[in-house]
């Protein structure tokens, strides 16, 4: 049985991406998306937008604010513009999205079925059970505000929904996914991301299961014995009624310990929780990134004997070393393990971060990133993996330089260095060019 994994802090933020950016995240967002369909297929999908650490590590490497709550939000719009065009090819679509938008998921849901013959009667009433588990049953102070719902030609499904809480400006990611769930009302989520806020009511934790009955045996009872037992409590004092959150079968403080659970694991139990804490600075620091990664990153880019390598091996003349960073980058949220993405805001070194932070995008960097992998996918349809198997090769590469050498970024060199080429690689933030 799937059970709640890892929660994030993430600090609200408001404001609109901009178009020049949102065009790069959809284009790049559903090239990452088709690469894990041709070496994974879609159940991986599933598997890896129900992780909010990938989930985060994703948004990053696509330009957005590395610790934010906009990440769920643009990155879910980016994801529903590029595979919605193409639904068929990839056999993926995604129903939903903020505000008004969540609440025509029943309807694009039944449309979906009625093309595809799945169960639309069961798949409404998975979204809406999610929704409301989220909303309802567990009590944690956010209001929802967006669901996305993802689903398969197969009948697989995975839902990446958001709530915020206004007053604490925070935000809550609830991920789902469909794979072996047995209960809605029983330990139900891939993950929870959010601010750690104490105890809280959580109806579908296992230990709630007593209280759970005891809900569903008032209902059962005649209203006139529940106004006047209501009527008697009201009358108590408030320390008394607080009993009720003491009650042994509500659950313990979600604070868990972080542990890595496989890929492709079917089971995962609530030890195994993938835990992630966004600060609320907006600049990113060395303390947010693991240099020794990054530093493998940067010498796989930036070695002269694997730039001539991958040059040759990529078939693309006059690339640079800092093409292969991003690509580099971009190739560890394909190929790498869930252990990977523990440090999210290291994948905001392959673009940049529309806020400025570590520096300003890239642009023309990303549409290289964008067209070599593009390119890369157009070749794998035809038969020629090369360009693909370079992708995996530069991961490997980078791994291969971690594990034999002590590859430390020099954190602050690598930053000035960014600045001081920003206006060479068309560096943009959400104020404009630099």
């Amino acid at each position: 049985m799937l059970k709640r994994t890892g929660f994030a802090d993430l600090p609200l933020h408001t404001g609109i991406v901009p178009k020049w950016l949102a065009d790069r995240m959809m284009a790049l967002g559903t090239e990452i998306i088709e690469s894990l369909l041709i070496f994974y297929g879609k159940k991986e999908v599933l598997r890896r937008l129900s992780d909010p650490l990938w989930f985060q590590s994703l948004g990053s490497v696509l330009g957005m604010d590395w610790h934010s709550s906009g990440i769920t939000t643009s990155v879910m719009y980016a994801l529903k513009r590029g595979i919605n065009a193409h639904a068929k090819e990839f056999g993926l679509c995604i129903c939903g999205g903020r505000g008004k938008y969540s609440r025509q998921t029943p309807e694009q849901l039944n449309w979906i079925c009625d093309k595809t013959g799945l169960n639309g009667t069961e798949l409404v009433k998975a979204s809406k059970l999610c929704a409301k588990v989220d909303n309802t049953a567990v009590q944690d102070g956010f209001q929802l505000y967006q669901h996305n719902f993802i689903l398969s030609d197969e009948g697989d499904w995975a839902v990446v929904q958001q709530g915020m809480n206004v007053k604490e400006k925070t935000a809550r990611r609830y991920h789902w996914c469909s794979s072996d769930l047995k209960s809605f009302v029983e330990d139900p989520h891939t993950a929870v991301t959010g601010e750690n806020r104490g105890k809280i009511l959580n109806l579908t934790a296992a230990e709630a299961e007593k209280t759970r009955s005891s809900i569903l045996t008032l209902t059962q009872e005649n209203p006139d014995r529940l106004v006047k037992e209501i009527a008697k409590i009201s009358g108590q004092d408030l320390i008394r009624q607080g009993e009720l959150f003491s009650d042994p079968a509500l659950p313990q403080e979600a604070n868990l310990p972080a542990k890595s659970p496989d890929w492709q694991g079917t089971s995962v139990i609530i030890e195994n929780s993938r835990n992630v804490k966004m600060p609320a600075h907006h600049e990113v620091r060395a303390e947010d990134v693991d240099l020794k990664r990054l530093g493998g990153v940067l010498a796989t880019a930036y070695d002269s004997g694997s730039t001539q390598n991958f040059e040759s091996l990529l078939l693309t003349p006059g690339l640079g070393p800092r093409t292969l960073q991003s690509l580099t980058l971009v190739s560890e949220v394909i190929f790498g393990t869930p252990s990977r993405f523990n440090d999210p805001a290291r994948f905001s070194f392959a673009h940049g971060g529309k806020d400025g932070h570590p520096f300003p995008v890239a642009t023309k960097i990303y549409d290289e990133s964008i067209r070599i992998l593009g390119e890369s996918i157009e070749k794998s349809k035809l038969g020629y993996k090369d360009k693909s198997y370079c992708l995996a090769r530069l991961h490997k590469t980078a791994l291969d330089i971690e594990a034999n050498c002590n590859p430390q970024a020099d954190f602050d060199a690598v930053i000035k260095r960014e600045n001081e080429h920003s206006h060479e690689w068309g560096g943009m933030t959400c104020c404009g060019p630099v």
